[in-house]
């Protein structure tokens, strides 16, 4: 790690009082050190990152971490506030901030250094030391394992932090030598690194298996077997919290006397546990943010299923749930190959109706694809064979390669195939996302059954959610050993099919066909204020998170309408509306990075260069970049666009069949001229008042600078405070 932290990138005195500025002033050490090229974007991705999960622990630490473009070379920078800053820890702020910054193809090597110092972190000698060095060149050295924190640890009482290290408490163990970084253990993942850890686990289980009989006593009985638990650690960026997570679970394994072996799913790839293992196994934790890969091989065991957060903050607790799960016989959570990816994307304790969201949301991103496919494929048919080629014969008994209606009527089914799948995957998938691959079955045959009753989108909704439920009901019923082999194969898909189907015929699937059929008439009756509202609402959404869950709801609502072979006249103009507005904050962010240079960075004018081409795609994401750096100027100027332009399609009447394609589907626009007006009308609103904001904000802060230099009166001071506000307010 000689070359990845140097003194000239550590702060012992680091001022900063929020995260962002923390980030920012070990960041400025990178970029003087050549490390980072482009200070704004990189720091940009640092708030990615922390906008996905906070990067406080238990313990006074903070770990803001990213891979980025625009660094150099694998680095990491120190900084040890006095005051603490917080990083969103439980216990409280941060008094030791670790900047963590991996090139975007880091190469394995840098990446198993950097998850040994993520290692390194859950040992407290190694943190006491750090809080105790008394300059720069020692702390780095430190951390770079060059000084070993045993000999360090009590030789400078630095009280300036140690009295807020001393309030804490950690999970983590101190009886092992901290401060030696990438030492085998049992977190590698590997079969031949399991029986140095079981050893060891085992003596300390019993406490005397190393000790051989005192001469003239009878040989103590062999030892119990440990408690077996395996393991798997996982985070988005597979850097810091997979690693933290692995040690503080084999800290608190030793501990408990359990033999516990960890499979960390990291940045530099995996190895996974050998079978035999994962067979000798008595429990299983995943403590993981993101799916766990081949989650099948842990089946049939007493599972604990949380965030990776938990593994690192109540390690010990995990390991008596489990133990506790066992001692009961309670399988149910892996019972069926995997459990829940989209569930347990987050910490554990998420209200339902967070999980409902995730569910839904699982579905949708499925759905996606096949509605760009088939709609563009629909409204190409439609643009070369005119409104009647929906009356075309099939292409299997009529097709002649040389006219135009014959391609016309081939995109046209094809489209109609894809859009058929729109209401199965749907279901799928939210099936699959509360129950894993055991709910894909009954959930593409209720959504098949939907679309056979007529109850569309709705429909698929409910039959998603009644799979998915049927399914995590089976898996909790306790089956004996030797039928557990063939319950997600055979038993749960046939009786999970069978209850939805029962529901989906008999039960609810009438009344579901009901309102959705009130609901289509509900749109087709869309006139005059009413349409407009609904197209400034949709506007909002459509620019409120940018690609987030509003704006998919938006969208979803718009594409449920037109995907039926003959869509209404009010369901089109929906999702005219819907795409206008979807387009306003890319190009308005584009156009105001030309006419208003200044006020924004080098990089933001790079990445309004991009954006032009981003929305005219109808790619709201574009404009995430600059709301990541200001969002409460950005977010609410595109609002204000968008619903306009939502408001100005349904008042003009602008009608799509396309999905998806902006301004390249132009031809398949109806009305299309007063379209582009309506678009041209958002934008040109968002760039104004996105203009008129920033510039307040730099008038603002010229005046503040200025009052800060005379310092002759308190309104002065007042207005030099004011002015010191972090870059994303």
């Amino acid at each position: 790690m000689s070359d990845m932290i140097t003194a000239d990138l550590v702060d012992l005195d680091l001022s900063a009082d929020t995260k962002e500025a923390a980030a920012r002033a070990l960041a400025e050490r990178m970029v003087a050190q050549g490390r980072v090229t482009d200070l704004d974007g990189f720091l940009a991705d640092v708030a990615a990152r922390e906008a996905q999960m906070p990067t406080g622990l238990d313990g006074g630490i903070g770990i803001p971490h990213c891979r980025s473009a625009h660094v150099t070379e694998p680095t990491l920078a120190f900084g040890r506030s006095a005051a603490g800053i917080d990083f969103g820890a439980p216990d409280g702020p941060a008094d030791l901030i670790f900047l963590i910054a991996a090139p975007a193809g880091a190469d394995d090597a840098h990446l198993t250094i950097l998850s040994s110092l993520a290692r390194q972190l859950m040992n407290t000698g190694f943190t006491d030391a750090l809080r105790s060095a008394g300059d720069a060149a020692t702390a780095a050295a430190l951390i770079r394992g060059d000084e070993s924190p045993a000999a360090d640890a009590g030789t400078d009482a630095s009280a300036r932090n140690r009295t807020a290290a001393e309030s804490r408490t950690t999970d983590s163990g101190t009886s092992e030598t901290p401060g030696t970084p990438g030492t085998p253990g049992t977190s590698g993942g590997t079969g031949d690194s399991v029986a140095a850890p079981a050893a060891a686990s085992a003596g300390a289980a019993t406490g005397t298996s190393a000790t051989p009989s005192a001469p003239g006593t009878e040989p103590a009985p062999p030892p119990a077997p440990p408690f077996r638990i395996v393991a798997v650690t996982s985070c988005p960026t597979g850097i810091a919290h997979t690693y933290m997570a692995a040690e503080s679970l084999e800290n608190a394994g030793r501990e408990a006397g359990v033999e516990l072996v960890v499979e960390t799913q990291g940045s530099a790839g995996f190895t996974r546990l050998d079978p035999a293992v994962i067979a000798a196994a008595d429990g299983v934790i995943f403590a993981h943010d993101v799916p766990v890969r081949d989650k099948d091989r842990f089946a049939g065991k007493p599972t604990v299923d949380v965030g990776v957060k938990a593994g690192i903050n109540r390690p010990g607790e995990l390991i008596g749930e489990v133990r506790r799960k066992a001692a009961r016989g309670e399988v149910s959570a892996a019972a069926a190959p995997g459990g829940t990816p989209v569930e347990r994307a987050g910490e554990a304790g998420e209200g339902y109706g967070t999980k409902l969201r995730k569910w839904l949301m699982s579905g949708v991103s499925y759905m996606v694809p096949f509605v760009a496919a088939g709609g563009l494929l629909i409204a190409l048919g439609f643009a070369i064979g005119g409104y009647r080629i929906n009356k075309a014969p099939s292409v299997m008994d009529h097709f002649v390669w040389t006219q135009s209606d014959s391609w016309a009527a081939l995109l046209f089914q094809i489209g109609g195939v894809a859009f058929a799948f729109l209401v199965p995957v749907l279901a799928g998938y939210i099936a699959y996302g509360m129950a894993d691959r055991p709910g894909l079955v009954p959930g593409f045959v209720g959504g098949s059954i939907a679309l056979t009753i007529n109850a569309g989108f709705l429909g698929g909704l409910a039959a998603g959610l009644i799979s998915g439920g049927v399914v995590m009901a089976i898996q909790k019923v306790r089956i004996p050993a030797a039928l557990r082999g063939i319950m997600p194969v055979v038993v749960i898909p046939l009786i999970s099919s069978a209850v939805v189907g029962f529901l989906m015929f008999v039960v609810i699937g009438k009344p579901i066909a009901t309102a959705q059929k009130g609901m289509t008439d509900w749109l087709n009756g869309l006139t005059g204020s009413n349409a407009v509202l609904l197209g400034a609402l949709l506007g909002l959404m459509m620019c409120f998170d940018l690609g987030g869950p509003v704006n998919k709801v938006a969208y979803t609502f718009a594409t449920a309408g037109i995907a039926v072979s003959d869509p209404s006249d009010s369901a089109m103009k929906i999702m005219a509306a819907v795409m206008a507005a979807g387009m306003v904050p890319p190009l308005a962010m584009a156009l105001a990075t030309t006419v208003r240079g200044r006020l924004f960075t080098h990089t933001e004018r790079e990445n309004g260069k991009a954006a032009w081409v981003l929305g005219a795609s109808f790619i709201s994401e574009g404009a995430i970049p600059f709301a990541a750096a200001d969002p409460l100027r950005v977010i609410p100027a595109s609002m204000v666009g968008g619903a306009l332009t939502g408001a100005l399609s349904m008042t003009f009447g602008a009608t799509l069949r396309a999905p998806h394609g902006g301004i390249f589907v132009v031809p398949l626009i109806g009305n299309p001229f007063f379209y582009l007006i309506a678009v041209a009308a958002g934008v040109c609103a968002t760039t104004a008042l996105v203009v008129a904001l920033k510039t307040l904000r730099a008038s603002r802060q010229g005046g503040a600078d200025a009052g800060a230099a005379d310092g002759d009166d308190e309104g002065g001071r007042a207005a030099a405070a004011h002015g010191k506000q972090p870059v994303a307010a």
